[in-house]
């Protein structure tokens, strides 16, 4: 891998934008949508970007191969599990909130990563960082003004959310023989399979009269802050690797909260820059112990 340039950086904070902005994008597509459309127009907009990529490279699209038992339950773990319930909390809560909330699946992943993924064994450091994300989000819940008896349940929703991206990742390196591309592709063509019927049969689209800023924002959000964003990934990915690609988890967060301020004029309390804060650094700890531990692998190569 290359030394990152300027444009690599710009590239990494580009990305974060993108994926931060899904936010409050979605919280503008719930005043027409209603939550499982919303995922299901996601996903099927946001595979486009992914099969013309894999055209243009030539890169076969497994989805109905053998191991379409895998996609799809891929496909609904990490795509159609977490989009919904997304989109279902993010109707109570503000769409910073919902950022911070998801920022927590690199510390969740780190405690499951512990017991199912050999050689991803949690160390001091690790430990470190996970009670001082966690202990801000147990502080951030305990914003009164922000998180209520009236949208605990939204809130928790949003929680449980990020946990479908973990399972999803642990689950994806079952088909770890496979090509980024393939597997993106794959189990977003199945999310939009899976979600097809769902939608159709309980949201009945068809009916929904929604305004235009809640068609830009879903349009927005499949094609551009799941698509291409995927698209952009792969870029980094290939370019500087998976260690500086995973500092994206950083900005994300951060990104969040600003662009909520700045688009819906959400709240910024006291609280939530304190969870934020806390959260960014148990990240850093996660990502500074594996980081360690992957230089120290590759010098003994």
């Amino acid at each position: 891998m290359r030394q990152p340039t300027l444009t690599d950086y710009s590239l990494l904070i580009f990305l974060g934008i993108v994926w931060a902005s899904a936010f409050f994008n979605i919280k503008l597509a719930t005043d027409s949508f209603g939550p499982i459309t919303i995922a299901f127009i996601r996903v099927l907009l946001g595979s486009l970007p992914l099969i013309i990529l894999c055209l243009y490279k030539n890169i076969k699209i497994e989805v109905f191969s053998k191991d379409w038992l895998w996609f799809a339950s891929i496909g609904f773990v990490n795509l159609v599990f977490p989009f919904f319930l997304i989109a279902y909390g993010v109707k109570n809560v503000q769409s910073n909130l919902a950022a911070i909330l998801m920022s927590t699946s690199p510390l969740t992943s780190t405690l499951l990563a512990h017991f199912f993924i050999k050689n991803e064994k949690i160390n001091f450091l690790k430990v470190i960082g996970v009670l001082i994300g966690f202990a801000g989000i147990v502080y951030l819940f305990s914003d009164n003004f922000l998180i209520n008896e009236n949208n605990l349940f939204s809130a928790l929703c949003i929680l449980i959310g990020s946990l479908g991206y973990v399972i999803g990742g642990i689950l994806t390196l079952k088909i770890s023989n496979k090509k980024n591309e393939n597997v993106t592709a794959s189990i977003l063509i199945w999310a939009t399979i899976i979600l097809l019927p769902i939608c159709f049969y309980y949201e009945k689209p068809w009916n929904y009269s929604p305004s235009l800023t809640s068609v830009i924002s879903i349009t927005y959000l499949g094609i551009i802050a799941t698509g291409l964003a995927w698209v952009l990934r792969f870029k980094v990915l290939k370019d500087n690797g998976l260690v500086f690609q995973s500092q994206v988890a950083y900005l994300i967060p951060i990104f969040g909260v600003i662009l909520g301020y700045v688009f819906l004029d959400e709240l910024i309390t006291f609280k939530v820059l304190v969870a934020l804060i806390a959260i960014v650094i148990g990240i850093y700890f996660v990502k500074k112990s594996t980081s360690s531990k992957k230089i120290l692998s590759q010098k003994n190569i």
